[in-house]
């Protein structure tokens, strides 16, 4: 290819580039022109204007003559390329680059830098942080003396790294026997016994916080049972309203009860009385029919906000009798759908006080029969605080601005996508649902060919835009309600926790509901291909292993498709292949029809949930393209219990961790759709360890038939490590080498073999494999019985099959499931001579792999495997 220089060279190389971008073809040549003079003239349309405090950029068109649509074309370029993978390398080694996204991202400035932040005693936080815990409860005895109190009533003891023991040595109820609010937030309790016998002691607490503490994950939900019957007043448990609640939780969420004044001085004061705004947001309240909640109590509440909340135990018309006897009540927020029905109208004629519904003026709703309405969504905007270092906050805030391509050429197509961030004039534009604006990616190859190519964002009005307008582009442009929008939104948004809440209930709900039988272990049924006149069987195969390795003398490999007795084959053969093949019904293949019920990770999830619901060894997992809601109300659910939120996303249908990523970002969850489509499962966050690293276990399962089910578990298996230490060290989720263990493609791989694995693994924990290891001949078993049954239709007299099941144990080495693989790979299988653990213990010569796996298969031996 020659360099671009005329434009009809351009449109040549570029027509499909310029037809996926949506450019109207009129303004092809200004692009052209552009691309080739390098015209990055925005500057003199457009300026960039900090809003949300400083927290968030707009950009606003500021020529002084209009803009008409599709008049104009503007380049914007990338201020930062990256793969996934490298992006929090490339920040701490690029310089200057981690201050330039920072700035831009509105992450650069520190908060809180501006006032230190004194607690009532007059220390200031920074200082008080750096208290030991026995220093910061006697400054909260001096705290409560000082200011005439006899006893500490409010006590905070937040990260603090309080263990199990430490919580013990307090002594807490002997200090502070009149506690009402105890916070424990984020500390290292674990032991539920001990935390129980330690809260239970404190007789009149009102509120106590557990949120962020290890317990929570460990504990079921006796613990929480044990406290309410042992605290009979408390009516704040971790963030949420418990049945009890009543003045107490009120006065807190109406400003009324904090740490300076936990309670009221007289008995007889109605400290509700004052209150004009109570925020109710997300505290899991069942029923507002209470005696506190009311008119009553609280006759000058003007502003209201339920969402968020199940309210299950209130019809809606039981609801719309408690809000219409509040005189003042003139401002309400409540989800829609939601526990106040569906309709917004309906609201507002059976309240007739509210005048701002979700704050929208009520008469709008009504003139305009609205039925669902909502407040204009606010925007996410990144945390951090001033320890974090600046690379670290960019991380977290990306996630709102970075987009992604794919390359491809005529050969293949990119294993992984590419990210990219906009200047600093494209990643102003904001979202909006009726943008003005349009942004497509553009790669220009001025040499005419991909290693030439230079990316871009190209820009372009959609509709008239005036002086003074915002510039807005539609952050889900293309992307509807069939593809969930609105979920999608969550990534940017802060949408109505309330509905996905709901959702994962009603799917974890039905999960709950599935049960299935186990299917009778029958002897052999299938045929033997053993031929009684000595003839040998033919294999075709294009796997090079099969060719080296399958020796014995029964077999002999073909190179012509239409003589072989058994085609094992890594291709997936369905009709087209067949008939293109010549393959007939009377050749042997090794695979099963719909056998991706089993090996498409999506498909494999969805098997098991319809057999078996939500088995202990299939940790939660959704599809993203189906099932995104359920994702996001399990996500909230997890934040508002204080639950470890890590996840791993997996695409459908990629092997060896391709595209695979872990993260406890939402905003990532969500925008990693884009890059092709995935699951989401909770990550295994604490895995059983070998030496301190993380590993998962590559078993090999031999199908004789589907209906009946015959299986058989080979007795040779290994075990995969990852290179690195394990930690969960939010950097550490970037490395490679720390949370993944397929080392045959990328790292360094560092072979273990199993039984000197299996003898120090069972010396280091002071278990027995073979327990282990029924566990997970169990396990197995249920995933092909769910396939069997759910997809019956798997049943083939023609097919045999191998998979690889990869399998992983948790810190009580129970096993959960991975994946399963179609044609796994056996190189080490064939590699290495090993020692059977299970069977007769006998040793299984690598070069002996295919002979004795087609001898099971297609010869009904059950040398080195045992029936499953």
């Amino acid at each position: 290819m020659t360099k671009i220089q005329a434009y009809e060279d351009f449109v040549k190389v570029h027509g499909i580039l310029l037809a996926a971008s949506g450019l109207p073809r009129a303004l092809h040549r200004k692009l052209f022109d552009k691309l080739i003079s390098e015209t990055f003239d925005g500057g003199a349309y457009f300026q960039v204007h900090p809003c949300q405090d400083g927290r968030q950029r707009s950009l606003l068109l500021t020529s002084a003559a209009p803009m008409p649509k599709d008049s104009n074309v503007f380049l914007i370029d990338h201020a930062w390329t990256f793969r996934l993978s490298d992006a929090y390398k490339q920040l701490q080694e690029v310089p200057g680059l981690a201050q330039r996204m920072a700035a831009m991202m509105c992450v650069d400035v520190d908060s809180n830098s501006d006032a230190e932040e004194i607690d009532g005693d007059g220390v200031s936080r920074d200082n008080y942080s750096k208290l030991n815990v026995t220093d910061i409860v006697e400054n909260e005895i001096g705290y409560a003396k000082e200011r005439g109190h006899d006893t500490v009533k409010w006590l905070e003891l937040e990260e603090l790294d309080i263990d199990d023991d430490m919580l013990l040595s307090l002594d807490l109820s002997s200090k502070f026997p009149d506690l009402l609010a105890l916070s424990l937030y984020g500390n290292k309790l674990e032991n539920g016994a001990i935390v129980v016998q330690e809260v239970t002691k404190l007789k009149n607490l009102k509120a106590l916080w557990l949120n962020n503490n290890p317990v929570l994950e460990n504990c079921d939900g006796c613990m929480a049972d044990t406290i309410f019957k042992g605290c009979p007043g408390l009516e704040i448990y971790n963030s949420c309203f418990t049945s009890n609640f009543g003045e107490w939780a009120l006065g807190f969420c109406g400003g009324v009860y904090k740490k300076d004044n936990p309670c009221p001085i007289h008995q007889d004061d109605h400290p509700l009385q004052s209150v004009t705004s109570l925020d109710l947001s997300n505290r899991s309240i069942h029923s507002l029919i209470n005696k506190a909640f009311s008119p009553g109590e609280m006759p000058s509440l003007s502003h209201l906000n339920i969402r968020g909340n199940p309210l299950k135990q209130n019809s809606v018309s039981e609801l719309f009798k408690v809000l219409k006897g509040f005189p003042c009540l003139q401002t309400l927020e409540v989800d829609l759908p939601g526990p106040l029905g569906e309709s917004a109208i309906e609201i507002l004629e059976s309240v007739p006080n509210i005048c701002l519904l979700n704050g929208v003026n009520g008469s709008k709703i009504l003139e305009t029969g609205n039925h669902v309405i909502d407040s204009v969504l606010q925007p996410c905007l990144p945390e951090w605080t001033a320890e974090e270092p600046l690379a670290d906050r960019v991380i977290n805030a990306m996630w709102l601005y970075l987009m992604t391509y794919r390359l491809a050429d005529e050969e293949k197509i990119d294993e992984t996508s590419v990210c990219y961030v906009m200047d600093e004039l494209g990643s102003a534009l904001r979202h909006s649902d009726e943008p003005n604006f349009r942004v497509a990616p553009f790669l220009f190859m001025p040499e005419g060919n991909l290693d030439s190519a230079v990316s871009y964002s190209i820009l372009w009005p959609i509709q008239n835009v005036q002086n003074g307008d915002e510039c807005t582009r539609d952050f889900l442009f293309g992307i509807g309600e069939d593809k969930q929008r609105s979920a999608r939104l969550t990534a940017y948004f802060h949408t109505p926790q309330y509905y996905f809440i709901q959702e994962y209930e009603k799917f974890h709900q039905m999960l709950q509901s599935k049960s299935s039988t186990p299917l009778p272990v029958k002897s052999s049924s299938s045929k033997t291909l053993r031929r009684t006149d000595g003839r040998v069987l033919r294999v075709y195969t294009d796997l090079p292993q099969v060719e080296e390795f399958l020796t014995r003398p029964e077999f002999i490999i073909t190179t012509e498709v239409k003589d072989a007795d058994i085609i094992w084959t890594s291709m997936q053969v369905d009709d087209d292949v067949k008939r293109a093949a010549g393959i007939t019904d009377r050749q042997y293949i090794s695979q099963f029809p719909f056998e991706a019920c089993l090996v498409m990770k999506h498909h494999l999830a969805e098997t098991i949930q319809k057999a078996h619901g939500s088995p202990d060894w299939l940790h939660p997992t959704y599809n993203l393209e189906s099932h995104l809601s359920p994702l996001i109300g399990d996500y909230y659910v997890r934040k508002r219990d204080g639950l470890n939120n890590l996840w791993i996303l997996k695409p459908w249908n990629m092997a060896r961790t391709i595209d695979t990523t872990v993260t406890d970002n939402l905003s990532a969850i969500i925008r990693l759709m884009e890059t092709g489509p995935k699951i989401c499962q909770k990550y295994i966050e604490h895995p059983a360890l070998f030496q301190g690293k993380k590993f998962d276990i590559r078993y090999v399962v031999l199908v004789r038939s589907v209906k009946p089910l015959e299986l058989f578990l080979a007795d040779v298996f290994w075990v995969r490590l990852a290179n690195n230490q394990y930690t969960l060290d939010k950097h550490s989720l970037f490395e490679y080498e720390t949370h993944f263990t397929v080392m045959n493609y990328r790292g360094r791989m560092n072979h273990k073999n199993t039984p000197e694995f299996v003898k120090e693994f069972e010396q280091e924990h002071q278990v027995k494999w073979l327990d282990i290891h029924e566990r997970v001949r169990n396990m197995i078993r249920s995933v092909f019985e769910a396939a069997a049954t759910v997809h019956p239709e798997m049943h083939s007299p023609m097919s045999r099959a191998m998979y690889g099941v990869d399998v992983i144990l948790d810190s009580s080495f129970q096993p959960k499931l991975l994946e399963v693989t179609y044609c796994p790979d056996c190189t080490r299988a064939c590699k290495y001579d090993m020692q059977a653990i299970v069977g007769g213990g006998e040793l299984v010569k690598g070069t002996d792999f295919y002979n004795y796996v087609f001898g099971c298969l297609f010869l009904d031996e059950t040398t080195h495997v045992c029936p499953l």
